[in-house]
């Protein structure tokens, strides 16, 4: 019987499509088994680009990254193994597809309000001989680029990863050891010599391309956080995860294996991990306000946890110096005569309300510690988040979470939806380092996940380290001003009024004593001038582990914060702040303490400051005009 023309026509077409769906867009792509994918352009540097290849032999996949055609990462392997598939070998390509991200959001705080998001985004899908699919996601940005998994459902959990990192064996690399808490400090090797172990994801190296910080973006509960395990002599860095195994019951997007990369400037500018994010889940932040905090822990310790008048004169201080919040930290819940011990009675016998009230009416907002613990069920932060709002509390700081395991990120994901609905802004402690998190629930102002202010072991080329490492990627609680605390920090007077600048935190939580601040007057009217939430963030001067001077902008007024390691010199740091004549206030290290120092000098011109041994400063640039003498606001 013959078959109608319409019918052979359609049998034709459908054939054409399905030949097209199994070798993709062009023969070409199949047969170089090689794709690039390079960000959308800027005359003004040179782009990343990520090239992905398959090797035909084998079906394996490597990414490498270049920009202006210097290598940034050598070719890497990708891959996942999950109970169902080995997706890691004997791929085979199916199709490409194209697209261009635009998108633009504003913060509630960090290096930039309002942002803006251009990337390019290639999917190329593949097959397992058995027929389980793998898409691959690339995503390649002025700052950056980023790549994760997408898996169908059906896959079965996941077993582990073969991603890795390659990079040249001479690059210097500074990498912080990696613990639950995210504490670790970082120390320079280079790739090849730096020891066995697993270090941080947030690891920093420089090759012939620029600077790469390797991070991670969009973790949930839906997948396990990752660290980098390396051995001695090789220059490799493989994801490893907290899990053996990560429960998966559908579809599933891994988290995003990002690597910010750039000169030094663009590296500690970028906001490339906020921008892999998904938007904000808080439709609205009015509520959710940046700002400075006198934090009573390493100012009061226990006994001032558990008083109720010692709060109440940390409240009048942080009035008289117009400072928004005052935090309590741990005690504040617990029996009197047993520490750590929770008063199951608290909601009717703590002194909290009162507080609250008392701070209400002299113009400051009271944000609280709680233990993690006290919120791990249903029922429990039924009683805490409810109680917290209705008595007026601004924020909690959550502590001890301590994993990066997936159902403590299960426990996050629901945390941050109900502290959401209650109105309390949150900073974490213990915890996780931001990946994305600031973007997707901006009322999380800071995290820890740094070696602090608390710690007496900090190096100051560790604190020089930090705004290139871990502070690229999100806001960082590390707890500055603790001036009482000499001898137990490695930096002068002048270099921790700097770090409130050039560490960037939502809520900039100070640690000092009302009795240091007072005996510092020029730095206690430094910090009554700064802002938490910035229009704009510039690295003016920076060396990991030597230097770093950043400036960030509030309004037409650039604050400047210089931190250094190593001997006393003189610094020379550019004014790159902007054209015009700018009225320059320093607070410097004198021979009787501190110094301020006024200077009228051009945008561009050389700003000298003498640094004493690990010191360093702070300052404030703002437009000059005549009869203007201070840039401090009354």
């Amino acid at each position: 019987m013959a078959v109608p023309i319409r019918t052979a026509v359609a049998a034709l077409c459908a054939g054409l499509v399905a030949t097209l769906l199994t070798t993709g867009p062009a023969r070409a792509d199949q047969r170089e088994h090689t794709w690039t994918v390079t960000g959308p352009g800027r005359a003004a540097a040179p782009e990343p680009s990520a090239r992905i290849s398959l090797d035909g032999a084998t079906g394996t996949v490597s990414l490498t990254v270049t920009r202006g055609g210097r290598t940034v990462i050598e070719p890497s392997p990708v891959g996942i193994v999950t109970e169902q598939a080995d997706l890691s070998r004997d791929l085979r390509f199916l199709r490409r597809t194209d697209r261009l991200i635009d998108e633009r959001y504003r913060a509630t705080s960090g290096k930039r309000l309002d942002r803006r998001v251009r990337m390019n985004e290639t999917r190329l899908s593949f097959a397992a001989p058995t027929g389980a699919r793998l898409d691959l996601v690339v995503r390649a940005s002025h700052d950056g680029v980023a790549y994760r998994y997408v898996l169908p459902a059906g896959h079965g959990d996941v077993l582990g990863e073969t991603s890795a990192f390659n990079l040249p064996p001479d690059a210097n690399a500074w990498l912080g050891t990696y613990r639950a808490d995210n504490e670790g400090q970082f120390v320079q090797y280079t790739a090849a010599t730096a020891p066995t172990g697993e270090y941080s994801d947030q690891a920093l190296f420089a090759t012939d391309g620029g600077y790469t910080l390797l991070a991670e973006s969009d973790l949930t509960g839906t997948y396990s956080g990752a660290r980098l395990a390396h051995d001695q002599g090789t220059g490799t860095y493989r994801i490893r995860l907290a899990d053996a195994r990560v429960r998966a019951d559908g579809p599933l997007r891994t988290p995003w294996r990002a690597m910010v990369t750039g000169d030094l400037a663009t590296v500690t500018r970028s906001t490339f991990t906020d921008d892999l994010a998904p938007a904000s889940q808080v439709a609205d932040t009015s509520w959710i306000r940046p700002g400075t905090v006198l934090w009573t822990w390493l100012a009061g310790g226990r006994p001032a946890g558990q008083s109720l008048a010692a709060q109440k004169a940390y409240v009048d201080y942080a009035a008289e110096r117009n400072w928004p919040y005052e935090a309590v930290d741990a005690g504040w819940y617990f029996k009197a005569d047993e520490w750590d011990t929770t008063d199951p009675d608290w909601q009717t016998n703590s002194w909290m309300p009162e507080l609250v009230d008392y701070a209400r009416a002299k113009g400051v907002g009271i944000i609280v510690w709680i233990h993690q613990r006290e919120l791990d069920t249903p029922e429990e932060r039924a009683r805490w988040l409810p109680t917290l709002e209705r008595w007026g509390v601004k924020g909690v700081k959550i502590d001890f979470m301590d994993s990066e395991a997936q159902p403590m990120l299960q426990w996050y994901d629901t945390v941050l939806a109900e502290t959401a609905a209650h109105h309390l802004m949150v900073d974490f402690h213990g915890s996780t380092v931001p990946k994305g998190i600031q973007r997707t629930w901006p009322h999380v102002m800071t995290l820890e996940g740094v070696a602090g202010e608390e710690k007496r072991t900090n190096t100051a080329a560790h604190l020089t380290t930090l705004p290139f490492t871990r502070n690229v990627i999100g806001s960082m609680d590390f707890t500055p001003g603790a001036f009482q605390r000499v001898g137990l920090r490695p930096n002068s007077d002048a270099a921790e009024v700097g770090l409130t600048v050039a560490y960037e935190s939502g809520l900039q939580m100070l640690a000092g004593t009302p009795e240091s601040y007072d005996a510092r007057p020029l730095a206690r009217d430094f910090l009554d001038q700064i802002p938490a939430a910035w229009d704009d963030t510039r690295l003016l001067a920076g060396r990991p582990g030597r230097e770093a001077v950043l400036a960030r902008r509030s309004g037409d007024r650039w604050f400047l914060g210089g931190v250094y390691a190593g001997a006393a010199h003189t610094a020379e740091v550019p004014l790159t702040v902007g054209p015009g004549r700018w009225l320059v206030e320093t607070v410097e290290d004198g021979t009787d303490g501190l110094v301020r120092r006024r200077q009228v000098l051009r945008g561009g011109d050389v700003l000298d400051v003498d640094v004493v041994t690990n010191g360093g400063f702070a300052g404030i640039a703002c437009p000059w005009r005549t009869g203007i003498t201070t840039c401090g606001s009354p």
